[in-house]
C-alpha cells in the first residue's frame, strides 16, 4: 500500500496563516460594507462637524446662553426680563470702558455689578488717580443711572483674600435663607459682593427686607462691614 503523504509542520502553519489572512480580509470587507457601521461613521462625522461649527459660533452661543440665564433669573426678580438683560449688558460695557485704559491691568481687581442701572464698582484700583479715572470712565457709559465707586487705592489682594471674599459672599447669600418671617421674601433678589471682608448688598427690596438682610449679613463670620445700595420698592433709596 502506498503510504499517505502528510504536509510538513511548516506547510500546516503556512496554510493556517493564509487562511487567517483570508478570513481577516473577508471580515474587513464585511465591516467596510456594513450599512450599520457606515451609518455610525456618518454620525461621527456629523458630530465632529457640529463641534467645529460650534467652536466658531462660541461668541454667539455665549450671548444666547447669557440671555437664557437672565430670563431664568428674572422669574424671581422684581426687575423685568428686559431690565435684567440690560443690567448684564451694562456690566460688560462698564468693564470694557475701564479696561480700555491700559493702566487697569492685572495689578488691579475691579468687580462690577449693576442693578436697575445702579452700578457698583468694588475692589482695588492701585492708586487714588485710578480710582478717580474709574469714575470718569464708568460715568460716561450709556445706561449708568447711578454710580457707586467703592474702589480702594490699594494693590490687588492675593489669592487667599480673594478666596475668602468668595467664601464670605456664599455665606451671606446662604444666611438670607433664614429669613422666613417676611411673606414673599426671595433671597435671590439681593446681590452680594465682597471685597476684603466688606460686603455690599444691592437689590430692589422693601425696608423690612433690607433690615433683615443687613442683620443676617452682619452675623456672618468673616464680614468686616456691610454697606447697602438698596433701591426700595416705594422709589426711595
Amino acid at each position: 500500500m502506498r503510504p499517505t503523504s502528510r504536509p510538513t509542520g511548516s506547510a500546516v502553519r503556512s496554510k493556517s496563516i493564509s487562511e487567517r489572512k483570508q478570513t481577516f480580509a473577508t471580515r474587513q470587507r464585511s465591516i467596510l460594507l456594513s450599512p450599520r457601521r457606515h451609518n455610525c461613521m456618518k454620525t461621527m462625522f456629523r458630530t465632529l462637524l457640529a463641534l467645529l461649527v460650534g467652536a466658531q459660533l462660541a461668541g454667539c452661543a455665549a450671548l444666547v446662553v447669557g440671555g437664557a440665564v437672565a430670563t431664568g433669573v428674572a422669574v424671581h426678580d422684581r426687575r423685568s426680563v428686559g431690565t435684567v438683560i440690560d443690567d448684564n449688558v451694562l456690566e460688560v460695557r462698564v468693564r470694557n470702558a475701564l479696561f480700555s485704559d491700559e493702566r487697569f491691568d492685572q495689578s488691579t481687581r475691579i468687580k462690577v455689578n449693576a442693578h436697575n442701572g445702579w452700578v457698583l464698582m468694588a475692589g482695588e484700583a492701585g492708586t487714588p488717580e485710578l480710582v478717580e479715572r474709574a469714575t470718569e470712565l464708568a460715568s460716561d457709559v450709556d445706561g449708568v443711572l447711578r454710580l457707586f465707586n467703592e474702589l480702594a487705592p490699594l494693590e490687588r489682594v492675593g489669592f487667599s483674600q480673594a478666596g475668602n471674599d468668595r467664601l464670605v459672599s456664599g455665606r451671606v447669600t446662604t444666611s438670607f435663607t433664614r429669613i422666613r418671617d417676611l411673606p414673599g421674601f426671595d433671597p435671590t433678589r439681593i446681590k452680594v459682593t465682597t471685597t476684603r471682608g466688606i460686603v455690599y448688598l444691592q437689590g430692589l427690596v422693601t425696608e423690612a427686607e433690607a433690615e433683615a438682610a443687613v442683620e443676617q449679613a452682619r452675623a456672618v463670620r468673616g464680614v468686616e462691614r456691610v454697606i447697602t445700595m438698596f433701591e426700595f420698592k416705594n422709589g426711595s433709596a
